[in-house]
């Protein structure tokens, strides 16, 4: 899998991560030729610079015309008309519309009534649609990134002095691992966090890659000693992960006061809410107190909302989550008549080519009290039945 993964250390901007995809391999004049898609007045120039003593690409939009305010229906007008990669116009328009709730929900008003003032800018508009071409054009199909650095301090803006982060940009950044620091300064801008939320799928370390480039795209500020800068890495997954490798997270959380009929609870609410896997483990804690040890996995979609019912469930004050590999062979859902009725169950593929069926665990309870017959007797009737049926399955695509 053609995997992107972003070191957000010096937090993000439009320019950044521009800066840091024309490092990956798409040239300016590339750039250049979609803006003439968009009808803009306006050249990307990209130029090699130190920050803190290393080297990056800083990214200016140059424009002789004139900064006007713009509403969401202006900006999408400009999208819609473009001829566009489908991906790139219908990303961009994700991002703005999520950049105009933002300031909507910030500033406590309609979403019509919304001006663009910042981001109704012709480099704005240059750095979301050029960011998003980028992914397209290099093929990148995951994104992940690293805790996002806000900064310190206040930033000046349209509307004044605010805190940093922008009252926008805080909506934004919902969501996301973020840590204050490590310069005084605005780190994380509203167009770098709408992108951050449009493209990253996954967020924690380095996943497990093999690396074909390093792009560093350059933030405007010139800190003594930090580099402000954005690194992007592009590769592929390890080799010996394969395409069926999937990236998921391991919640864990110890819990000495729960009972069994709330842990049994919490094992049903957890599968209803999308876990992929539930344990509970016996163990002995700190001050030799009977615990258990629940332990949880999860796509990254789901990982807040069962957080919070292990919060609210088990009471527990603390839960720890790591980012994991796991390999899944593919399968396929088939039935088998058995001469106690029919059964579902699923046929997986071993990477030699050789296959093995797994009767469903409903599916065979339910014909063995119907028929009044140990599981297990049904359990190897739907094993039979796969076998003598010499059945030759073709994995799902």
């Amino acid at each position: 899998m053609r995997t992107l993964y972003l070191d957000c250390y010096s937090g993000a901007s439009g320019d950044m991560l521009l800066g840091a995809m024309i490092e990956l391999g798409v040239s300016p004049s590339e750039l250049n030729r979609l803006i003439e898609q968009l009808g803009l007045d306006a050249t990307v120039r990209a130029e090699k610079v130190r920050r803190a003593g290393f080297a990056a690409t800083r990214v200016r939009v140059e424009s002789s015309a004139e900064k006007q305010l713009r509403h969401l229906p202006d900006i999408e007008r400009i999208l819609t008309d473009a001829n566009l990669p489908e991906p790139v116009k219908d990303g961009a328009l994700r991002t703005f519309r999520a950049l105009a709730a933002a300031e909507a929900e910030a500033h406590g008003i309609p979403l019509e009534k919304v001006h663009f003032h910042e981001i109704g800018a012709v480099d704005t508009i240059v750095d979301i649609v050029g960011v998003l071409y980028c992914v397209h054009r290099l093929a990148i199909q995951h994104i992940s990134a690293g805790r996002v650095s806000l900064g310190s301090g206040t930033a000046t803006m349209e509307h004044g002095t605010v805190p940093v982060p922008a009252p926008g940009t805080a909506h934004l950044l919902k969501g996301m691992p973020v840590a204050g620091g490590p310069v005084e300064g605005e780190l994380c801008t509203p167009t770098g966090a709408a992108l951050l939320r449009e493209l990253v799928r996954a967020w924690g370390p380095i996943p497990p890659m093999v690396i074909e480039g390093v792009g560093a795209g350059a933030g405007a500020k010139d800190y003594r000693d930090h580099p402000n800068i954005l690194r992007a890495f592009l590769g592929t997954l390890e080799p010996e992960l394969g395409k069926e490798a999937q990236y998921v997270w391991l919640l864990e959380t110890s819990v000495d006061d729960v009972t069994g009929e709330v842990l049994g609870h919490t094992i049903e609410q957890l599968v209803e809410t999308g876990a992929l896997d539930v344990q509970v483990i016996p163990a002995v804690g700190k001050k030799n107190r009977v615990s258990h040890l629940l332990r949880v996995v999860a796509h990254d979609g789901n990982v807040r909302d069962l957080e919070l019912l292990l919060f609210r469930e088990t009471g527990t004050l603390g839960i720890r989550r790591s980012r994991i590999a796991r390999r899944t062979l593919p399968r396929k859902s088939i039935v088998v008549d058995t001469e106690f009725g029919t059964v579902a169950g699923k046929v997986a593929f071993l990477p030699d080519g050789e296959t093995f069926f797994a009767p469903e665990y409903e599916a065979c309870r339910s014909l063995a009290a119907r028929a009044g017959v140990p599981l297990r007797r049904v359990y190897e009737a739907a094993t039979q039945a796969y076998e003598r049926s010499g059945r030759k399955e073709q994995s799902e695509p």
